[in-house]
């Protein structure tokens, strides 16, 4: 007995009163999971299904103790969870609707034992209250900060020597301080963020109880907590709105809303419009309306009789009863509401989304965001289907179809809510996407049984038939459905894992030199506590006699104080001004960043945003780099280019591949491109008058069209004849009716037609039969197609729609056309097409549509086969019987769809193809040609197709004619494979194409190649695609690999998921040590966006995961290069710079005290006063060094991008070094000898006094003598090492030097001054003072003025070479211009398509490098160098049409093509691209592969037409020769 059937098998098959067939009212559309796996993960899961059926036994389906089985154990695992959710050791949930909880799922107090998430998110990572202590918690698990609280405590001892201990802690109170609001500033964007969100209102379901959570308990924490957010945010509104008008306004709005009530609080629920009932409904329902049944339920009360107690079991035979019973279940419709339940008032009403819980009633409306996971009972749309938009989760703004159940469309109102009865058994919480298994069950009491038990039914629940969290709802009036997992247990919360804390490579390295600069203090302390300890241990000496006695007592103690007097003296070696220094200079790199109004993308207001503040250098070392391909390379705006029909070739435009290729023939684009672009607009012009002429069709608007076909127009006029015409027509019908967009007419004026559709193809498609003429007005899933053809109004109903996925790549409708005749219109691409055309039909027309279908795919365009077959009555009956069948099943139903579609999809006839083109963003080209000259290499890691992703790599610059291909490809074969042998498959591969570098894949090879960070020569690009990469990815493989990629130009690997993306990054960030940049724009993204060194999102008009996740957030890829040439490589430079001279000006500080304490047996006496130390790093040199890593710069931005070379210092990690950082150490070692004994040889001697006579040899005033010198020769240094003198540094640098002399001068007036009182006033009237002061001075820069200048001379870098070049007016062409280049737009650019396209901007090629081009694709006279070109989701399409090398087993059999035209007439776009290929025709026929005409035709001529194919048709390999 079945328990669930589809609502419409019941009629499926009756015929009409009249004979004529059967009267179908609503189109019946096949959908199915749109996600494929591969072969043997499929497999593995079909087996792993088959096992747990097996293992359940019989007793799932067992009916006859349903009692026992109405509550599962809540600590068992459910069937019908997935494998993610068992592995991850989470619990299967049953949920229960109007139904009391079993026992066994409450606690003692009759709560509910099982607890869910709330639905409130937090993903900052701070409270107002934990703020405090959490932020201190995480700033001293930085060893350095530990370190200096440490020192600020021994301070605080004065048996340490230490002074003014409240002093001391400024620093590290300065830099908590500091670093503390930095994190406040990044967190408060995610705080507001989850604040908007949480408080985002809902409809929800009020007055009803939900059995599966207990109520609301607030306590009292989370009552202070709500009270101390609730003040913090009133303070920081009422701060805030003293600068801020928007803020202002927000306070005056919170302020009204509190004083007034919101009328709209209970939102009446929706009358939905009743269709007429139609022959199911009246079967399956015996009720006119549900009030008359109410009615009927309380006038007539049923005498309940006990059954009778039975002591034995009886067999009993079916008696007709049960017969009965067996018809009316059979044509009962599924229905989940108990009529005989009372209503209690419940209502929607508005609430917040974090007052959702799992189990609740929602009603969402259009354009709403999904609050949480919900499941889909009932929608607005009669056949239960509704819209979502999921840019959120995986970046695409096409429209997605989801199903309500079957059971739940009856739910219309809150009563029908209450009244619901059932449960749903569900999968534990699980990231996967694409995936969702659970069950609805609930009893039913059959309608022509009234007396009899209760059916129990169930029905499975998909994917399908969920809406995520984050998707918005769009084109459907309102959805009404039931939460069933919330907050962090829904799948976008699965998938957004916290984003890696990630730390500049610069600080990673510094670390080492952290850990030198503590042996050399640990050394420096120990030689003080020894010395010391020994002086005092001594009693021949004048300290034993004269001196006071020791401070420890003993020796030993005094060396031991010693010890931790000397960290506190000599701490400036490991300074805290550093750690103060990086962080301000990296967050003004990133206000300046951000400040950038060159990166800032004006039609989405978005300029360059930095997320991550601290890796602003690692921008500057980036060697790889790997993107995603659609909407990033790509602008994923499609737009109908050609098209081929009935053989005859139609559309002008003009490609980036066309460009490229004219380039390489020395052929001037930039001329080229405006006598094109005059050919278009003439073209475009005249195609437009004869539209109009042909019809007045208001939606037709100039700047939209983008098929420029004068051609097809004046064909479908009739000029070529009848035949033709009509193959024009039947073309655009097919395009206008195969599909499932949504039309939408806008209120402008002129109106127009836009359409939300699945696919940007698709939308691309019928936006173009909407131009020429066949618009679609409507298209309603219960009504069909309304269609306004040259200006008649026809209606097309719409029997079936088999819609497009994965595996399947096509897409059908079943049409019933005006006459009465049903057609069949199918789309897909050539190969799935090809195999399915009737066999020994159109031999001449399949052989033109593929080799124009080539010509197109050589543009760079994407194309599609259309193809079409009549049905009778008869055979449509047939096939609609197995359709029902199997859309009713609920076991295998996908597969049963999918082969009952192979059945009717079948002897078609081709129509035609189009090509659509997947336009490039701005400047692409010219981005990756920048960033190749700056020797970074570029992979493109993508999850489309190889044939796709190689059609874009000619195009923007990746690929061009001069590279040999190696294609590495294992083949996925059906029957089982063991994985050694594809690993062994796999490593043949791997080591032939090694062989071609005279390489094995050694560890001496892989250690050379980490040493190499040259660019790989241009002369081979690496293809693969997902499944072969998962086998090289093993490790025994992946070294191979590595070294095989590192020999290759250019990468491209396909067809790979977001881990494997991930494992590439790792793959190549962790074997070859160098510094990696993902860039991609989706959620799909986020995974190597996250393994990447530096991750970059682009948050265009997708959606904005990547860019959420990412370090950096950009609006178009071309603002990459100056991400990474100009921002990267200054900040880079500037900070390896300046901490170099950090390290150096502490050096020359500190040891100028170690070398005064030779003479004072190193008791730790101050050579200096102690707030000089403080004041040193704080005041006396921070700013200078400082602004070097701020504002420093040795090339302008312009210079910068125009000799993109200046970046491979960078790569090579030049700029920061070991043996730079010990060079300015001994530099700084130096100085500190000079600075000390220069003014010790002058006191040794001598005694200077005053004018007085009053002796200034003192301590103090001696090390005035040392510190001003020091001072001026650390910022003179500073100055020799900036490259830009500009008027800040100059004016801070001087400030600076003369801070010294005014803060003596002033200090030491002051009584707290000490012994240094009227210190100023002597030192400074000394002439020694100032002979020292300017010797020490000179003697200190003049070997680093030395060495720099014989530097520069005879060994300059190539920065010096340009610096010379500018000041000799070398670059002087890019400052006369007035602005910066920006892309130029159609009116001017070569790749122009058309007139029409509006905001599409290219660069010209004029300005592009000969040897960076995109040039035509190569010669395939060599398999390694054959280059496999394709469409939109075909197996290949690579025929140059020649009759003489096309030798096909069919050629010689074909019959003329008497019956179609030979149409003769100039086509300039076609015949540009057709000669070009004539050039190149020659390699091909020396080619052993054949090409994709003949493989279509071997493809077509394989197939039977009697024979059913598999549900996932294979088509032949890509290496496979035309002998196999």
């Amino acid at each position: 007995m079945t328990s669930s059937l589809h609502p419409d098998s019941a009629t499926a098959g009756a015929p009409d009163g009249d004979g004529t067939g059967p009267q179908i009212e609503a189109t019946q559309r096949a959908r199915w999971a749109t996600r494929r796996m591969t072969i043997r993960s499929g497999n593995s899961k079909k087996k792993s299904i088959l096992n747990r059926q097996r293992q359940r036994g019989n007793g799932e389906g067992e009916k006859n103790n349903v009692e026992n089985r109405d509550h599962i154990d809540p600590n068992a695992d459910d069937a019908a969870a997935s494998d993610e959710g068992h592995e991850s050791g989470k619990l299967a949930r049953t949920l229960y609707f109007n139904q009391p909880l079993p026992p066994e799922y409450l606690d003692e107090e009759n709560n509910p034992i099982l607890t869910f998430p709330r639905n409130k998110i937090r993903t900052a990572k701070y409270t107002p209250l934990s703020f405090v202590p959490k932020n201190l918690w995480i700033q001293f698990h930085n060893v350095a900060n530990i370190y200096f609280l440490f020192l600020v405590i021994l301070v605080f001892f004065p048996i340490f020597g230490g002074e003014n201990p409240e002093l001391n802690s400024v620093p590290l109170i300065f830099i908590v301080v500091v670093t503390g609001i930095k994190d406040a500033i990044e967190d408060y964007r995610r705080t507001i963020l989850d604040i908007e969100l949480n408080n985002a209102t809902v409809h929800r379901l009020h007055n009803w109880s939900n059995v599966n959570v207990a109520d609301d308990q607030v306590s009292v924490w989370r009552r202070f907590k709500k009270a101390t957010t609730k003040i913090f945010a009133t303070m920081w509104r009422a701060i805030k709105s003293t600068w801020s008008k928007k803020a202002r306004e927000e306070r005056e709005r919170i302020k009204e809303a509190k004083f007034t009530t919101d009328d709209e609080e209970a939102r009446p629920s929706i009358e939905t419009q009743r269709s007429k009932r139609n022959v199911r409904d009246s079967l399956a329902s015996p009720f006119t309306n549900r009030d008359s049944f109410i009615s009927a339920a309380e006038d007539i009360q049923m005498t309940p009789v006990q059954s009778p107690v039975t002591p034995h079991i009886r067999i009993e035979l079916p008696d007709d009863r049960d017969e009965q019973r067996a018809r009316a279940i059979q044509d009962m419709e599924s229905n989940i509401i108990n009529y005989n339940r009372p209503a209690h008032g419940a209502r929607f009403k508005k609430d917040t989304w974090k007052n959702l819980h799992v189990g609740d009633f929602v009603r969402l409306y259009s354009d709403d965001e999904l609050p949480a996971d919900v499941i889909i009972l009932s929608t607005s749309d009669p056949d239960g289907a509704c819209y979502v938009e999921t840019k959120n989760l995986d970046g695409e703004t096409n429209l997605k179809v989801r199903q309500a159940l079957r059971c739940g469309r009856t739910l219309k109102h809150a009563r029908d809510c209450e009244r619901a009865e059932f449960r749903i058994e569900s999968e534990p919480p699980q990231p996967n996407l694409y995936k969702y298994n659970g069950a609805i069950k609930w009893r039913q009491q059959i309608p022509d049984l009234p007396g009899s038990e209760p059916e129990d039914m169930t029905e499975p629940i998909t994917i399908d038939n969920m809406l995520l969290r984050g998707t918005n709802l769009r084109n459907t009036e309102w959805v009404l459905g039931v939460v069933v997992f919330t907050g962090h247990d829904t799948k976008i919360m699965q998938n957004a894992g916290i984003t890696p804390s990630k730390r500049a490579r610069i600080a990673r390295e510094m670390n080492f030199n952290v850990i030198c600069n503590f042996g050399i203090l640990f050394i420096m302390c120990l030689i003080s506590a020894l010395v010391n300890g020994v002086a005092w241990s001594k009693t021949d000496a004048s300290l034993y006699f004269f001196d006071w006695d020791m401070i420890g007592g003993s020796p030993p103690v005094t060396g031991f104080i010693t010890f931790w007097a000397g960290l506190i003296v000599y701490q400036n070696l490991i300074p805290i001004s550093l750690i103060i220094t990086v962080e301000i200079v990296r967050t003004l790199q990133a206000i300046f960043i951000y400040s950038d109004v060159e990166m800032y993308h004006e039609e989405t207001d978005q300029p360059c945003i930095p997320k991550s503040w601290n890796i602003s250098d690692d921008v500057g070392q980036i060697e790889y780099i790997f993107s995603d391909k659609t909407g990033t390379l790509t602008q994923n705006v499609m737009e109908f280019k050609k098209a081929t029909i009935n053989g005859q070739p139609y559309g002008e435009a003009y490609t980036e591949a066309q460009a490229g290729m004219q380039k390489r023939a020395g052929i001037d684009v930039g001329q080229e491109a405006e006598k094109i672009r005059a050919e278009i607009a003439e073209a475009k012009m005249r195609a437009l008058a004869g539209l109009r002429r042909l019809n007045n069709n208001p939606y037709l608007h100039d700047e939209d069209m983008t098929f420029v076909a004068p051609d097809f127009v004046a064909d479908l006029a009739g000029e070529s004849g009848p035949e033709q015409k009509a193959a024009n027509e039947s073309f655009m019908l097919a395009l206008a009716l195969c599909h499932t967009v949504i039309p939408e007419r806008t209120l402008d004026d002129p109106p127009k037609m836009k359409f939300k559709a699945q696919s940007p193809d698709e939308e691309a498609l019928v936006a173009t039969a909407r131009d020429m003429g066949f618009v679609v007005l409507s298209n309603s899933s219960n009504d069909g197609i309304n269609l306004n053809v040259m200006g008649e109004d026809r209606h097309y109903r719409v029997l079936n729609t088999i819609e497009f996925n994965s595996s399947r790549k096509r897409m059908s409708s079943i049409v019933r056309m005006p006459d009465g005749k049903i057609m069949l219109f199918c789309k897909g691409a050539d190969s799935v097409i090809y195999a399915r055309l009737k066999k020994g039909e159109q031999r001449e027309l399949r052989m033109e549509t593929a080799e124009h279908l080539e010509l197109f795919a050589r543009e760079g365009l994407r194309t599609l086969c259309i193809a079409q077959k009549e049905l009778t009555e008869e055979q449509y009956k047939a096939w609609k019987k197995e359709h029902d069948a199997a859309a009713a099943a609920i076991d295998d139903r996908e597969e049963k769809l999918e082969s009952v579609a192979e059945l009717i999809e079948q002897d078609l006839y081709l129509i035609g193809g189009t090509a659509i083109e997947d336009r490039l963003q701005d400047a692409v080209p010219d981005t990756i040609g920048l960033l190749g000259d700056a020797g970074i290499k570029l992979w493109v890691l993508t999850g489309d197709k190889v044939e796709t992703a190689i059609n874009i790599g000619f195009s923007c610059n990746l690929l061009n004619n001069s590279m040999d291909m190696i294609h590495i490809k294992l083949e996925e074969n059906e029957e089982e494979v063991s994985d050694e042998i594809l690993l062994e498959e796999a490593e043949k591969e791997l080591d032939k194409n090694l062989a071609i570098f005279n390489m094995t894949g050694s560890d001496e090879e892989l250690a050379q190649a980490k040493k190499n960070h040259e660019a790989p020569a241009p002369t081979h690009g690496l293809v693969i695609d997902g499944f072969t990469l998962r086998w090289v990815l093993d490790d025994r493989l992946k070294q191979k690999f590595l070294l095989l990629c590192k020999q290759c130009r250019s990468v491209l690997c396909c067809r790979v998921s977001p881990a494997q993306k991930a494992a590439v990054v790792s793959m190549v960030k962790n074997g070859l040590d160098v510094m990696t940049l993902s860039i991609g724009d989706g959620a799909n993204d986020v995974a190597m966006i996250q393994e990447a060194d530096v991750g970059v999102g682009i948050a265009g008009v997708e959606g904005r995961q990547a860019a959420m996740s990412s370090d950096y957030s950009i609006a178009q890829f071309r603002f990459l290069q100056r991400l990474v040439l100009v921002h990267g490589r200054w900040s880079y430079r500037r900070l390896g710079e300046s901490i170099a001279n950090f390290f150096y000006k502490n050096m020359i500080w500190t040891f100028a005290i170690f070398w005064y304490m030779i003479y004072c047996d190193f008791d730790i006496t101050y050579l200096y006063d102690y707030s000089y130390i403080l004041l040193f790093n704080l005041v006396f040199t921070s700013l200078p060094v400082g602004l070097i890593g701020v504002f420093d710069q040795d090339v302008s931005d312009k210079v910068s991008l125009a000799v993109p070379q200046l970046y491979r210092r960078g790569i090579m990690r030049l700029e920061w070094t070991q043996t730079k950082f010990w060079l300015y150490m001994f530099d700084g070692l130096y100085q500190s000898v000079v600075v000390f004994f220069i003014p010790y040889l002058l006191f040794q001697p001598a005694r200077p006094v005053t004018e007085n006579g009053l002796d200034i040899s003192d301590r103090l005033r001696f090390g005035l003598y040392i510190a001003h010198p020091v001072i001026f020769a650390i910022n003179g240094y500073i100055l020799m090492n900036t490259f830009q003198w500009d008027w800040i540094l100059l004016i801070i640098t001087a400030i600076s030097n003369f801070f010294i002399f005014i803060y003596t001068g002033i200090y030491t007036t002051l009584d707290s001054s000490g012994f240094l009182l009227g210190a100023a006033r002597e030192v400074y009237g000394e002439a020694t003072f100032w002979a020292v002061f300017f010797v020490s001075f000179i003697m200190c820069l003049f070997p680093r003025l030395f060495i720099k200048s014989i530097q520069k001379v005879y060994f300059p870098y190539d920065v010096d070479l340009i610096r010379e070049q500018v000041r000799m007016g070398m670059f002087r062409h890019l400052d006369d211009d007035k602005a910066p280049k920006e892309p130029i737009d159609d009116k001017s650019a070569a790749s122009s398509s058309s007139m029409g396209s509006r905001k599409a901007k290219h660069v010209a090629y004029g300005s592009v490098d000969e040897d960076l081009r995109p040039i035509y694709p190569p010669s395939t006279a060599t398999r390694t160098t054959h280059h496999q070109h394709s469409q939109n989701n075909s197996d290949s399409t690579n025929y140059t049409y020649n009759r003489m090398s096309l030798e096909v087993p069919q050629a010689s059999n074909m019959p003329p093509a008497a019956g179609r035209p030979s149409i003769d007439r100039p086509r300039p776009s076609y015949d540009r691209i057709r000669a070009s290929m004539d050039r190149v025709r020659p390699s091909y026929e020396a080619s052993e592969d054949f090409t994709s005409a003949a493989r279509l035709s071997r493809i077509e001529s394989s197939h039977s037409a009697v024979g059913r194919f598999k549900p996932r048709f294979r088509g032949l390999s890509l290496s496979k020769s035309a002998n196999n």
